[in-house]
C-alpha cells in the first residue's frame, strides 16, 4: 500500500499544515499511527479522566525530537474522528513538551474551515481555562503509566511553532520512510 500520508501536501508555510487526527476530543483511548506497518494501534486506553480535551493528531511527514511525527492539537467544539484529515489547518501557536527526556511539541491549530473557530489566529486568544486544562492533561497523563515522565515547558507563538514545524519537516526529508 504504500505511506498512505506520502500524498497528502503539506499546506502553505506560515499560513496553515495539513493534520491527520489520531484520537478525537474526549476519548479515553490512546491511539498511534504506526507509520512504518502503516496503520493506527491502541496503546492504552486511560481512565476517563484522562481523556482528550481537544483532537489529537499528526502533520504528515514530519519528524519530531522523540522520532514521531510532529503532534497537533486541533481545536474544534466537536469531535473528528479518527483518520480524518484535515487538509487545512491554521497553526496558532505551539505546547513545548517533553516526555521521557525528549521533545515532543503539540502544535496548536484550528481548521480554516471551522465556522466557530476560524477566527483564531493566536492561542493567546483561548481562555485560561482552556490552557491550564490542556497543560495539566499533558503533566498528568501517564501518571498511572509511569509519574514524572512529562514536562510542559509553556505555550509558544505562530513563530515559534512554524520555526518547528520547519526543522520537523527537514527532519522527515533527511530520513525519509515513503
Amino acid at each position: 500500500m504504500g505511506y498512505p500520508f506520502n500524498k497528502l501536501e503539506f499546506g502553505k508555510d506560515n499560513e496553515y499544515v495539513t493534520t491527520v487526527i489520531e484520537i478525537s476530543k474526549g476519548s479515553a483511548t490512546k491511539i498511534e499511527w504506526h507509520r512504518h506497518d502503516e496503520y493506527f494501534v491502541v496503546d492504552r486506553i486511560e481512565p476517563h479522566i484522562f481523556a482528550k480535551p481537544c483532537n489529537y493528531g499528526f502533520i504528515p511527514q514530519t519528524l519530531d525530537d522523540d522520532g514521531d511525527e510532529l503532534d497537533t492539537l486541533v481545536i474544534t467544539d466537536e469531535p473528528i474522528p479518527m483518520g480524518a484529515v484535515v487538509k487545512e489547518a491554521r497553526v496558532i501557536g505551539v505546547l513545548n513538551f517533553e516526555d521521557d527526556g525528549e521533545m515532543d511539541h503539540k502544535v496548536i491549530c484550528v481548521p480554516v474551515e471551522d465556522r466557530h473557530n476560524a477566527k483564531l489566529m493566536h492561542h493567546e486568544e483561548l481562555s485560561d481555562a482552556w490552557h491550564q486544562q490542556i497543560e495539566h492533561h499533558f503533566t498528568h497523563y501517564k501518571d498511572l503509566k509511569q509519574k514524572g515522565t512529562t514536562v510542559v515547558h509553556g505555550f509558544g507563538t505562530v513563530e515559534d511553532a512554524w520555526k518547528i514545524i520547519n526543522e520537523c519537516r527537514e527532519r522527515a526529508q533527511a530520513n525519509k520512510w515513503w
